[in-house]
């Protein structure tokens, strides 16, 4: 096995290769942590009610997202202070940590420490969620949304792959003692721990701290020739220097300040809302009109072209992103989210037509997500990266979180259609903000 040691300080390293190698360890470590994350989601509520009961099922399944959004804070501090592979590292640990839990509480029929594990479980997806942020660090402006979009789109690999494997899981687990449906999450467990060694051993040099090896020697060439400084928008630095992690509330003034990067992390917050908000009351929709035979099959349908409208496309978004710019394609995308929830809202219990809604519904995220990661990561000073990063995650863990929480209420009291409605209504301020003049400036780092 090569090794790839760290480019030494003051040393402009060839970014092209490192970033090629990073891109592809990525791309690999996204499949198997996507494969955990979704073998482990696709029975946990199933296991949540054997535990628990039908009524809490819903909040253990909940906590493992909430557990991703609160996670990103310390992950990402980690990152500011070291780079990205210890970050990484650690969120994919902690992942197989809750995984670990979860069997456990399997086994002993604990509702608190099923919780404590859903909630620690998130780490895999909080890993899942850096790693199309540490795809850009070293990639070439025109190239950003591209190469975020390639790594958002290994997430489908491993999407699609893992609910067929839950049962092989299950089989085989059983059979060595473990509790029915306890299996796929030690399976997760494993797919998490091996991502971990995988990016531990190979993610060398760090792209993060390559990258702002790279913004300090500009500063000090700028400083020489009495030049400008970076292109990058970097914060002056000493070579090497590690920066002070600061908190949330640093990040959330870095971000006020920037209007592109609050265009950013609101088109990544409020795709995620939207999304969220309606996809999730779909089944229980789709219930209302199909038979207990048949309906486990139209959800899987339904939702199987909604997970493709979601991932499939992306490199497609990213080429997009590129071409035609940011802020054009999160206008894009909040009109796709528009008319998926008219599509949806006025379907009826159509199948055909709901399924049109959800695709929809998936590529309007998908467009929302790109290029607001793209637009966020570069609207930013290297320095500050991961914190505001870590902000745009946590902001849009919680608000998918909420969107679903509030949705079963809005459907019981109201019904669907109105919930489509709140949900376009949802996405005026997003169309508001993309089209401020303000917004339009170019990103710090062009």
């Amino acid at each position: 096995m090569t090794t790839h040691l760290a480019v030494p300080a003051g040393v402009r390293p060839d970014v092209a290769p490192i970033q090629r190698r990073t891109l592809r360890l990525l791309f690999t470590t996204q499949i198997i942590g996507g494969v955990g994350v979704t073998i482990g989601i696709s029975v946990g509520a199933l296991l949540a009610e054997r535990i628990a009961g039908a009524a809490v099922a819903g909040l253990a399944q909940s906590a493992g997202v909430v557990g991703g959004a609160l996670l990103a804070v310390p992950i990402t501090r980690v990152m500011t202070g070291y780079g990205r592979r210890p970050g990484l590292v650690l969120a994919y640990l902690t992942g197989a940590l809750g995984g670990v839990l979860v069997v456990t509480a399997a086994a002993a029929r604990s509702v608190p420490l099923l919780f404590l594990g859903m909630l620690l479980f998130g780490g895999g997806t909080a890993a899942n969620l850096q790693a199309r942020y540490t795809a850009v660090d070293l990639a070439e402006p025109a190239r950003r949304g591209r190469q975020l979009s390639l790594i958002v789109w290994a997430t489908t690999v491993g999407a699609v792959a893992a609910p067929n494997f839950a049962s092989l899981a299950d089989d085989t687990t059983s059979r060595w003692g473990l509790p029915r449906l306890a299996g796929p999450f030690a399976f997760s467990a494993v797919a998490f721990l091996v991502a971990a060694v995988v990016i531990f051993a190979l993610l060398r040099p760090d792209p993060l701290l390559t990258a702002r090896r790279i913004a300090a020697s500009e500063v000090g060439d700028g400083d020489r020739q009495g030049g400008p400084g970076p292109r990058n928008g970097a914060e002056p630095a000493l070579p090497g220097a590690r920066p002070r992690a600061a908190g949330m509330w640093s990040a959330w003034r870095t971000v006020r300040q920037r209007p592109a990067a609050r265009l950013g992390i609101a088109a990544v917050a409020m795709g995620h809302l939207v999304m969220v908000g309606v996809m999730a009351m779909t089944p229980v929709h789709l219930g209302e009109s199909h038979g207990d035979a048949d309906v486990l099959h139209v959800v899987g349908v339904v939702l199987s072209l909604h997970i493709a409208g979601m991932y499939a496309l992306a490199p497609v978004v990213g080429w997009l992103t590129d071409r035609a710019g940011r802020r054009p394609v999160i206008l894009g995308g909040t009109a796709l989210l528009l008319a998926a929830c008219a599509v949806a809202g006025t379907a009826g219990h159509d199948t055909v037509l709901l399924s049109v809604g959800l695709v929809l519904l998936g590529l309007g995220w998908s467009a929302t997500m790109v290029a607001g990661s793209t637009l966020l990561s570069e609207s930013v000073p290297v320095a500050e990266r991961p914190t505001v990063q870590g902000l745009s995650d946590l902001t849009m863990g919680l608000a998918g979180a909420a969107a679903g929480a509030a949705s079963g209420f809005v459907v019981q009291v109201a019904g669907y259609p109105v919930l489509t409605l709140l949900a376009a209504v949802a996405v005026v301020p997003l169309v508001a903000l993309a089209l401020r003049p303000a917004a339009v400036s170019a990103p710090e780092e062009e």
